[in-house]
């Protein structure tokens, strides 16, 4: 499976991040030098990294993988609101991670046109909802900018791919939200690419090496879908701006959601030097 950019959609900034991203503070990487990485349970490559149940990704040589409750550890390091659902792949040098995570919403859809303005105005609601629960947590709150290049989707490998430009309202630094999103018969894997500034094109150039390693197992595939199946409540735009959250708000019941994390938007953190080079030193120790 490959992903291709339109013309227009090229990438040309040197900054990149999720789905989801916002630049780690001062505070951070004082706290990271302070003391050791945190100790994660890394599956070293060659091997096969497990996404639940629903789908596996190839991990080659010079490249780990974290389980959920580790990928979780390492969010929360960063200030980044997790749902404990991800999975994190990383190459040794660790310029840049991946974060996997399934939303089972059901079938989606593909046959809804996307209007991007539409769509940007409810990024950037789920945003600020986000902002909500940052503040609670005395972390820096996020302005989502624009885009980097709009919503494309290849209709053959049943795969929709955008960016973000989002910047940290505190100290004003840009980066890049990277998505993609995976359809499957019982629902969607998102994939955010996230990186150091000035890692983006490289970063995405080796995602697109191994996301032909990515699979999902027998029966979740989007081919499989039977009559019968679940098929979810919106199509591919709704995917962009928040999943549930975005129709959940505009129905105007947020507060049932079950649960913020597993419905809002939101930007992850590259991380500070600091924490990258205790991974990269981690890495380098086992192989």
């Amino acid at each position: 499976m490959a992903l291709s950019h339109s013309k227009g959609g090229q990438v040309k900034r040197t900054s990149l991040a999720v789905a989801m991203l916002v630049a780690v503070g001062v505070s951070l990487a004082a706290k990271a030098q302070n003391g050791p990485a945190p100790k994660l349970a890394w599956q070293i490559g060659p091997t096969t990294g497990a996404i639940g149940d629903k789908a596996t990704v190839e991990v080659p040589s010079g490249y780990g993988f974290l389980g959920a409750a580790d990928t979780k550890k390492f969010l929360e390091l960063n200030h980044n609101l997790a749902s404990g659902r991800e999975y994190l792949l990383a190459p040794a040098k660790f310029n840049w991670f991946a974060l996997f995570e399934f939303e089972p919403v059901g079938y989606v859809k593909d046959n809804e046109a996307i209007d991007a303005d539409e769509v940007l105005r409810d990024v950037r609601e789920g945003t600020a909802r986000g902002n909500e629960e940052r503040r609670k947590r005395g972390w820096d709150t996020m302005t989502v900018v624009g885009w980097e290049f709009p919503p494309q989707y290849d209709r053959q490998a049943k795969l929709l791919e955008w960016a973000l430009i989002g910047k940290d309202d505190r100290t004003d630094n840009r980066v890049i939200n990277y998505n993609t999103r995976i359809l499957g018969r019982t629902g969607v894997m998102s994939v955010v690419i996230v990186a150091e500034p000035g890692a983006l094109n490289q970063a995405v150039a080796e995602f697109k090496g191994l996301i032909g390693g990515y699979r999902y197992v027998a029966g979740e595939r989007y081919a499989e879908f039977r009559e019968g199946d679940r098929v979810a409540e919106y199509g591919l735009a709704a995917l962009i701006a928040g999943g549930a959250a975005a129709v959940a708000t505009k129905k105007g019941f947020w507060a049932l959601l079950a649960g913020f994390f597993a419905a809002a938007w939101k930007f992850l953190a590259a991380g500070a030097v600091a924490v990258l080079a205790g991974f990269k030193k981690f890495f380098h120790k086992k192989q």
